[in-house]
């Protein structure tokens, strides 16, 4: 949907109880047009919005990517219909397109997405905004150093999510007096009373024990939201919490207050009731004031990167060389930034750190934080790169995954992923993030062996839209690749192979030298079997996959150090199962080589044998298939 270019003409004056009764008017009227929606939560915000729009929110429409913008996130993503109704308020989208609401091909969808152009993030799903919030503001404060706002409008139920208790944590540490949270305290949540009803003094004192600043109002009562908002962008070292007692379903006798009514909408009748109870359709338009700051010139940030080069009689971590890589890319790019949960000694994201500490941040034990903060800098421009162990990334799934549905541009690395990592036990062995973030939409997931090879991939991950994961493990193993050897996302290598090749070895990570040592024995033994490094999962090197099954007649032998389900086996078999690969009448005959039973402590070499995915196992695949 196009949105309209011409800006409606601006009512000179702003009757405040008029605009919010025309934000709760719409907001009824798309729902119910709709059939969906949430019309109740969006009428106990509508003052707050009102107040925000008119004074204290400086955005210029027509330059929805201005560094001096401020930024306004609907946490509570349901209330879309009441940000939709501020849109036609400002006058940059018409009645008729807000009348889209919910439609199939309308980008004004149930919950809010960056397909809006003044959207920065997609939310609905609860707890999020906030944590993104402070990605943003971190920005703001550490990087742009510039003056623009972070406004969060905030539900009452998700108040109970961990996660924003994190971004309280976090918001506090940096100090972030650009944020602050507009608490819409309704008291009625999706099934009831929230956990906290109206107990306004209960969460002032939570949010003064986070070490925020808090101010509690009547949420309809525009000179005390006035002076809320003007408390809260004075300057103090101190994120703002401004607790606004409302009114679910305000200004609509029949579902005020009442419990039964959360995401339902009117039925007409009933909505034209509401409609003529709040005073009629209104068509008021208001001009939001534009930064006083004028967007800085953008500096040419990017050189040449020189990445590390690594003997080959050197063993090192690939988790060591993402470290190296994230150092050499700071070097070249001032637009890099790296984030981690308080293992950085560990993924060596410290690397980073003592070189570029203004561009690190430490999100301590808060991995759902860690990536929210990711979204909220890329939203600013800037590359992030987050690292944990891969087995804590699975906290913060429901992030990443929002995260490509705002068509977020991040990086991740998880470290100690798989068996290999040894005496520290199942609890800290990721097997199941293969599987994890081959799912997400759009995603690329890299599995690299070597530390020459991990560089490249960090180089290369900086580029790549969307979501990208880098798995990168604990023990260091040979060096394979020499210094001119390229890569690339959707690659591959071929590390042996010949005409008289019976089976094809496919692998990647701490098992492709497993691979090699069965190589040289099967060569050994008279049996010729090609090697294929697949360090690109997703997207995968399909032709070079197909090459491989009709040299051996279809003999393929998957090794990981995964689950069998879901991972780099799954892969394979899903690509070269698929009709786009029905050109060969060549039949699979496949040994799937992965972790199956509950590993326990041990050595990296104990636990990979009893998960049979060694190089004895794999020798035995491979005659499995060739007898």
């Amino acid at each position: 949907m196009a949105i309209r270019t011409e800006r409606i003409p601006t009512t000179m004056t702003v009757n405040l109880h008029d605009l919010a009764q025309q934000l709760r008017v719409d907001s009824i009227r798309t729902s119910t047009k709709a059939g969906s929606g949430h019309p109740s939560t969006a009428l106990s915000a509508a003052d707050l919005m009102a107040v925000l729009m008119t004074q204290y929110l400086h955005y210029d429409f027509d330059q929805p990517h201005a560094a001096t913008n401020d930024h306004l996130i609907f946490s509570k993503g349901h209330a879309s219909s009441l940000l939709y109704a501020m849109y036609k308020a400002a006058g940059v989208i018409s009645d008729e397109q807000m009348m889209t609401y919910r439609e199939f091909g309308s980008i004004f969808q149930g919950h809010p997405t960056p397909a809006i152009p003044w959207v920065d993030v997609a939310t609905g799903s609860l707890g999020q905004g906030l944590p993104i919030g402070v990605g943003v503001a971190l920005a703001g404060k550490y990087l742009d150093k510039l003056p623009y706002r972070v406004w969060v409008l905030h539900g009452d139920s998700e108040m109970a999510e961990g996660s924003v208790w994190e971004a309280f944590d976090k918001a506090s540490y940096y100090k972030l007096d650009n944020l602050t949270c507009i608490l819409d305290m309704n008291r009625l949540g999706q099934r009831g009373e929230t956990d906290l009803g109206w107990n306004a003094d209960a969460y002032a004192a939570r949010g003064q024990a986070f070490g925020w600043h808090t101010v509690e109002i009547d949420g309809h009562d525009t000179d005390q939201i006035h002076r809320a908002y003007a408390e809260a962008i004075q300057p103090r070292e101190q994120p703002t919490l401004i607790i606004a007692k409302t009114v679910k379903g305000k200004g609509v006798p029949a579902i005020e207050n009442q419990n039964g009514w959360h995401g339902k909408p009117l039925p007409p009748e009933e909505a034209e009731k509401a409609i003529q109870a709040l005073g009629g359709q209104r068509h008021m338009t208001i001009q939001v004031a534009k930064p006083k700051t004028p967007s800085p010139t953008p500096e040419q940030r990017e050189k040449a990167v020189n990445l590390p080069v690594y003997g080959q009689d050197k063993k090192v971590a690939t988790r060591q060389a993402y470290g190296d890589g994230l150092k050499a890319l700071g070097a070249a790019r001032s637009d890099v930034v790296v984030l981690d949960a308080e293992v950085s000694n560990s993924t060596f994201a410290e690397t980073f750190k003592k070189a570029y500490p203004d561009r690190f941040f430490e999100m301590f034990i808060a991995e759902q934080q860690m990536v929210a903060a990711a979204v909220g800098l890329q939203v600013r421009g800037y590359v992030p790169f987050a690292s944990t162990f891969a087995a804590f990334l699975s906290r913060a799934y429901d992030f990443i995954r929002m995260a490509a549905i705002s068509r977020a541009n991040i990086r991740l690395c998880g470290s100690h992923a798989g068996v290999s990592i040894g005496e520290d036990g199942p609890s800290q062995m990721a097997l199941e993030d293969l599987a994890m973030m081959r799912a997400i939409h759009g995603s690329t997931v890299l599995y690299p062996c070597d530390p020459g090879q991990t560089a490249h991939l960090v180089a290369l991950m900086a580029d790549q839209p969307g979501i990208s994961y880098l798995r990168t493990t604990r023990a260091g193993g040979p060096t394979l690749y020499g210094p001119d050897e390229t890569f690339a996302v959707g690659g591959s290598k071929t590390l042996r192979q010949s005409d008289a090749d019976q089976a094809a070895i496919v692998t990647a990570g701490i098992t492709v030298h497993e691979a090699l040592k069965a190589y040289d024995q099967l060569k050994g033994e008279g049996v010729a079997a090609r090697v294929i490094d697949l360090y690109s999962v997703k997207p995968l090197d399909l032709a070079t996959l197909r090459a491989a099954v009709e040299a051996t007649q279809g003999r393929l032998v998957l090794v990981e150090d995964h689950w069998p389900q879901g991972g780099l086996g799954s892969a394979v078999v899903e690509a070269l199962t698929q009709a786009e690969a029905g050109q060969s009448s060549t039949a699979l005959r496949v040994v799937h080589l992965a972790v199956q039973g509950m590993p326990t402590s041990g050595t990296p070499a104990e636990l990979m044998d009893a998960a049979g995915i060694s190089a004895s196992h794999i020798v035995e695949a491979v005659k499995s298939l060739t007898r």
